[in-house]
């Protein structure tokens, strides 16, 4: 029995060596030389200050600020530690409510906006982090903006024009807005 221990033993040590160290440093290098910004997390710096990340969602509720998708993560909002969607259908109640108190946070914050509220202002997103929001939900926001930092509403529809990405490859998803560019944007000295 020990002849055929002592061999898998070092068979497991090689492996581990190979698969669980070498492999793993190799990728990490590589990564870091080939796709540093990406492989550190798409981290937006301002001045020596990181304000966030371009693939996580932000909590912005103030006024002045175009606000993202809800997020469903706990115990705060956006925490990418537990990435998940909060796993309720449309005919679950606390999800009807929160989305009527959504709907009303929005209409409060702009209350004579009575267009219709994008569905994805009030509801969050599969992995509860999404980093955009529709073109829509952007527009929908644009007025309250506009009004909030006395700025001409052509200058905020012009940003969301400026930061809407397009779908990917050209096929894949929706044209997109990433809230934490175009909010970054607005607090550039115009």
């Amino acid at each position: 029995m020990f002849s055929q221990l002592m061999p898998a033993l070092r068979m497991l040590a090689m492996l581990t060596l190979l698969t669980g160290v070498a492999y793993p440093l190799l990728v990490t290098g590589v990564a870091q030389v080939a796709f540093s910004h990406k492989a550190n997390g798409s981290l937006v710096v301002v001045g020596e200050k990181t304000v966030g990340s371009e693939l996580i969602g932000q909590a912005f509720d103030d006024p002045k600020y175009f606000w993202g998708r809800p997020s469903a993560t706990s115990p705060q909002p956006y925490n990418g530690a537990a990435s998940s969607g909060s796993n309720q259908g449309p005919r679950n109640p606390a999800l009807a409510d929160a989305v009527k108190d959504r709907i009303k946070a929005l209409r409060d914050a702009d209350p004579g906006n009575n267009a219709p509220v994008p569905v994805d202002l009030v509801t969050a997103s599969g992995s509860g982090l999404d980093p955009h929001i529709s073109v829509a939900a952007a527009n929908y926001q644009a007025q309250r903006v506009a009004k909030i930092r006395g700025v001409p509403a052509q200058q905020v529809q012009a940003l969301i024009a400026q930061h809407t990405e397009g779908r990917t490859l050209g096929v894949l998803g929706e044209p997109r807005v990433n809230v934490l560019g175009l909010n970054r944007a607005l607090d550039q000295p115009r």
